[in-house]
Order: structure tokens, then C-alpha cells, then sequence
């Protein structure tokens, strides 16, 4: 799979500057649900977007302060209203200057798939994460039997978003996705899809045994715990 979709453009940002306005604004209700209520909280967001799922996380006392890092200017210039602080750039790019254990939780909300080294990515971030602290992350699914149909087929369409979309550079499965987490400092505790399956998908996963529960997930989601030393 080459990568010259993107590789080519003269600026990361320009990529994505046929995107909708909803690609940047939708909020993940499913992550701030797994965020403990504490108001004191410090939660770190890479791709943050329009600032939706932050707010929320405010708003319902799952944090106190909360940092938005966005490529796109107008969509940090939006989040501005609603976060703590926004950092606008390429995260793989930009200095990071927050003191060690700075952060009670880190979301990457279908980011490092669009990212160059995810795995060095999360390496870099790992220290601003506290011992104990929660990790909630998700990406696209290219072991889904949809996309092995396509791939059968010797297709691999572009598409503006999902799991074919043209500004994406790295592709996981279920496994090698937490295999990334895992190798970066972080311990896993779930992989799951995004969408529940359904009642016949999961009467085949429970068949199974959990064995093919990859060729039915679309979007990966995956927590993790910051090892504790």
C-alpha cells in the first residue's frame, strides 16, 4: 500500500482541506463514558477537532482542564471557545512542553492512522501520561471482512473518510494495533469495536470464540493503561 496520496502535497494541512466541517466536529460520547467523574482532572486530546468531546468531558465533571492538540487553524480556532487550551500543528512536529505526568488521560480518536511514525508518536506522549492513567484511543479496522472483499477484488478505493480514506497512512488490525500501545509503555486492557456488535454477531463471536471478532469490527477501540513503574 503506497502512501502518495499525502506524501506528495507540499503541507500536511493541505490533505485535509477538502474536508467537510463535520469530519472535525464529531463528539465520542463512548470515550467520555469510560472517563472517571473528576473534576480535577487533566485530560491531553490529539485531534481534537471543533473541541465537541472535550466540552462535553468539562461539562459532565469528567475533567477539570483539557488540552486540545489540532492540525487544522479553524477547527482549534472553534475548540478555543470550549477547551482549556488548544495547540494548533502536527503533533509529529511541534515541540511538547508539559511536565511529566502531567495528564490523567490521553484520546487519540481516529488520529494515528494519519500519522507518519504512529508508534513514535505515542512513545513521545507516553511521559506526559501518569502511572495508572487511562489511555482511550480508536482507528479503522483494515482486517474487516468488507475490506478483505475489496482487496480480493485487487481494489482499494479512495474515499473522503472511513477506512479507504485517501489521507490515511498506516493501517492496524485489532491486534496490531494494541501491539503498537503495548510496545509504546502503555498496558492494554480492551479492544473492542466502536459499534457494539450486533445480537447474530455476537452469537457467531460467542461460536467462535472470539476468534474471527476481527472480520466484524469496522472501527477498532482500544483502552489502555499508562504502566505504573
Amino acid at each position: 500500500m503506497n502512501v502518495d496520496t499525502v506524501s506528495s502535497v507540499t503541507s500536511v494541512t493541505d490533505a485535509y482541506k477538502t474536508k467537510t466541517e463535520g469530519y472535525f466536529s464529531g463528539a465520542r460520547f463512548d470515550f467520555i463514558e469510560q472517563l472517571p467523574r473528576d473534576d480535577k482532572a487533566r485530560i491531553l486530546e490529539i485531534g481534537s477537532g471543533s473541541g465537541k468531546t472535550g466540552a462535553i468531558a468539562l461539562k459532565s465533571c469528567r475533567a477539570g482542564h483539557y488540552v486540545g492538540v489540532e492540525l487544522m487553524e479553524d477547527a482549534a480556532n472553534i475548540s478555543r471557545k470550549v477547551l482549556s487550551e488548544v495547540i494548533v500543528g502536527d503533533i509529529e512536529q511541534i515541540d511538547l512542553n508539559w511536565q511529566p505526568a502531567s495528564f490523567d488521560a490521553l484520546i487519540l480518536s481516529e488520529v494515528l492512522e494519519h500519522l507518519r511514525e504512529p508508534s513514535v508518536t505515542l512513545k513521545r506522549l507516553a511521559r506526559f501520561v501518569r502511572p495508572g492513567g487511562i489511555v482511550l484511543a480508536s482507528s479503522p479496522n483494515i482486517s474487516h471482512w468488507r475490506v478483505i472483499r475489496e482487496l480480493l477484488m485487487g481494489r482499494f478505493p479512495k474515499t473522503d473518510q472511513g477506512v479507504f480514506d485517501r489521507t490515511h497512512l498506516r493501517w492496524f488490525t485489532p491486534s496490531t494495533f494494541a501491539e503498537m500501545f503495548e510496545e509504546a509503555g502503555y498496558r492494554v486492557v480492551q479492544v473492542a469495536p466502536v459499534t457494539p456488535f450486533s445480537e447474530r454477531t455476537k452469537l457467531i463471536s460467542r461460536l467462535t470464540g472470539g476468534r474471527f471478532d476481527h472480520l466484524f469490527m469496522t472501527q477498532i477501540s482500544l483502552k489502555a493503561i499508562r504502566y505504573t513503574y
